[in-house]
Formats: structure tokens, C-alpha cells, sequence
């Protein structure tokens, strides 16, 4: 029999320049190995079209993502309601091929009564009201704060509705199953590890980096914040060379870090660059102050790094806990930092990394487990 699958993305998963979208663009070659036939709808908002998905895809559709007044709804979240496109359910409607639907933006059509008898996917790739009360209690702005909080408040209430309106859900992590289990009472909903790109394995690198790293999209509250944070409370008072290194910092963000002559920005760093701070990094430094989701900056220093510092919020759910170094306030981030820069990295650590990592994060098996999910075999 063949496997078709409709695959609905929240937006163009390629190039992979983010977090977000390493599973939406890894899964499609995982699933084109198991023989499945994918039908993908991607949706555009200020990027392009890209020929490397038809690739592993054997249809390829782009929608536009309603903006302004046209998005506007008193009942569907923002990021809902700018995905809702007539041409895309009646180009699901012209078979009854299952639907796999990436995220919460991705599920309009669960409140269509037209696909009530169609098999339904849906992927978490967060607590997305969570994600958004977050980016309203870091926003430095009066109306991205006011946005975020009403589309937090719309998406828990959306979030609740759709827990019995598809055959099953899957999560990121552990900690968003077990939030959609108890705050949602969802009985159908499985953990399924992130997908990862095939080149990443475990590596082994010399015992000593040369600074402590921080990554992320810069451009995003939460990940400011972070930095924020990290500099007034910890590498103000420690002098070890701090990397930062993300997408479009605000000029707010380059007047703090200039401030600390041992502190570097690196501003929009290519892949490849990127790549190679990570490598050459002795110590990435991951904080955050929410555990919705799975951080990819740490699932990238444990793969392609040395040692990894964390708070335990950042990590919580995520079964990685022993591949890092916890620090619980700033006091002991700075005491486990200053420990460990000059603390070559261990053979044994990169030992019980590959045991860990190349097990937990392996597209086949993974891509299995989901066909076996969706069609029993």
C-alpha cells in the first residue's frame, strides 16, 4: 500500500536558519526513506519558495499568510487565524490522505466539520500560550506586550479546544506531554523526539575551548533577556571571555555587551560560522526562563560542543540532565563557570554523550515509530 501524507508547515521550512525549524525540514527525508509520499503545504510570510523540497517531497504548494485586517478574529489566535486559506482545505479535500499539521498555527481545520472523518496529526512544537506570556513579560514594547498578552490568553483557550479533535498529538519534549496530560487532560498525546540533521553526531574535540558561548536569534525577547541577564548577574562579576552570537541584536542589546571588554558580540553569523564557534567554545551557557519547548541552541553544544552549563528550568523535560552542568541562581553559574574554564573536557563526557544523544536522536527510528503511528504498520 502506498503512504501519501499531507504535511501542513506554519511556514517555509527551508533554509533551516532557527531553532523551529530543524524538525519541520530533517522529518521530510526521514519520512521519504520510510516510503512515505509527502504532499507538503507550507505557508510564505516574507521568505521564498525553495526548490531543495521537492527534493524529498512529491508535491510542493505555498499559500500566503493572511496580514492586517484580514487575519483579524475574536476567537482564533493571530497565529491561527493568518493560516486560515480556502485553496489549502480544498486541496486537502481531494483525498482522504492522512494530515499531519505542524503546530498549533497549522490546526484551522480541526474546526472544519469537512475533515471530521479524516485521520489527524498534530505536532507540538511548544506550549505556545506559555511561549507567548513570555515574549509579553520580555518585550521592552508597550504594544508588542499588549499583542502577546491577548494572544496568549486566546491560544490557551484555543489549545484547550483541539485536544479531542485529532487522532493524536505529539510533543517535543516530555515536559509539553506532560503539561497537554495534566492541564489538558489530552489522552492522546505521545513524546517524539525532535528530528535532527543526519551530519550531526556526537564529536570529539580536543580538551580545551578558548570562551564561554552564547547563541540564539537575538531578534527574539526571551533570547535578549537571556543575555541580559547572563551579563548583569554573572559576567559582570566574572572575567572570562563571553561570545554572543545570534540573529539582529537591538542596539540595546550591543550597548550592554560592549560595555564588558572581555564580552563579544557577533552579529548574524552564517551557518558555518556559527558551526565553528560552537566547536571552538569550551563552555556554552544555556539559561532561560521558560520550559515550554526543546532548545535546540543546547541539543547543538552537546552534539558539536564542549561543556554545557544550564539552569535547570532550560533543560527540565528534555532527559538531558546528566549531559550538563546545572547551575540553580547566579551564584553558582559563576562558580560552575569559573570551575570548569580552565577543567579540560573529559573522553568519558563525550562517551556518555553518543550513549545518550545518538539513541534518543535518531531520524529512523523515530520515522518508523510516526508511520507506525499513522498507519499501523
Amino acid at each position: 500500500m502506498e503512504k501519501h501524507l499531507h504535511i501542513i508547515d506554519f511556514t517555509v521550512p527551508y533554509p533551516v536558519t532557527h531553532g523551529g525549524l530543524f524538525d519541520l525540514f530533517y522529518k521530510l527525508p526521514a519520512l521519504q526513506q520510510q516510503d512515505v509520499q509527502i504532499h507538503l503545504h507550507c505557508f510564505l510570510y516574507n521568505n521564498m519558495q525553495q526548490d531543495i523540497l521537492k527534493q524529498f517531497c512529491n508535491t510542493v504548494h505555498y499559500y500566503p499568510r493572511l496580514t492586517g485586517h484580514q487575519a483579524l478574529s475574536m476567537q482564533l489566535p493571530h497565529i491561527v487565524s493568518s493560516r486560515v486559506n480556502e485553496d489549502l482545505l480544498q486541496a486537502l479535500l481531494q483525498n482522504d490522505y492522512p494530515i499531519l499539521m505542524e503546530g498549533v498555527h497549522s490546526t484551522y481545520l480541526l474546526k472544519d466539520k469537512r475533515f471530521n472523518a479524516r485521520k489527524k496529526f498534530v505536532r507540538i512544537h511548544n506550549i505556545e500560550h506559555l511561549y507567548y506570556r513570555d515574549l509579553a513579560n520580555t518585550s521592552h514594547s508597550y504594544l508588542k506586550k499588549m499583542y502577546y498578552l491577548r494572544e496568549s490568553r486566546l491560544l490557551k483557550k484555543y489549545e484547550a479546544s483541539i485536544v479531542n479533535e485529532a487522532n493524536a498529538f505529539w510533543g517535543v519534549t516530555h515536559q509539553d506531554v506532560n503539561f497537554f496530560r495534566e492541564q489538558f487532560h489530552c489522552t492522546t498525546i505521545d513524546y517524539l523526539p525532535v528530528y535532527l540533521p543526519d551530519t550531526w553526531v556526537v564529536k570529539t574535540l580536543s580538551a580545551m575551548g578558548s570562551y564561554c558561548l552564547y547563541q540564539g536569534d537575538l531578534s527574539v525577547s526571551i533570547n535578549e533577556q537571556a543575555v541580559l541577564w547572563l551579563l548583569k548577574n554573572v559576567f559582570s562579576k566574572i572575567k572570562i571571555p563571553f561570545v554572543i552570537a545570534g540573529k539582529n541584536p537591538s542596539q540595546l542589546l550591543q550597548s550592554k555587551i560592549y560595555q564588558y571588554t572581555h564580552c563579544c558580540l557577533v552579529s548574524n553569523p552564517t551557518e558555518k560560522e556559527m558551526q565553528d564557534m560552537i566547536a571552538k567554545a569550551h563552555i556554552h551557557v544555556i539559561y532561560a526562563e521558560s520550559d515550554a519547548g526543546i532548545k535546540l541552541k543546547l541539543l547543538n553544544a552537546l552534539f558539536n560542543g564542549r561543556h554545557c552549563v544550564a539552569n535547570a528550568v532550560s533543560i527540565k523535560g528534555s532527559e538531558l540532565e546528566t549531559l550538563c552542568h546545572i547551575a540553580s541562581d547566579a551564584d553558582s553559574f559563576c562558580q560552575v563557570i569559573s570551575n570548569l574554564f580552565n577543567a579540560p573536557f573529559r573522553a568519558d563526557c563525550t562517551v556518555m554523550r553518543k550513549a545518550v544523544l545518538e539513541k534518543m536522536f535518531n531520524n529512523t527510528k523515530n520515522a518508523q515509530q510516526q508511520v507506525q503511528w499513522i498507519w499501523g504498520e
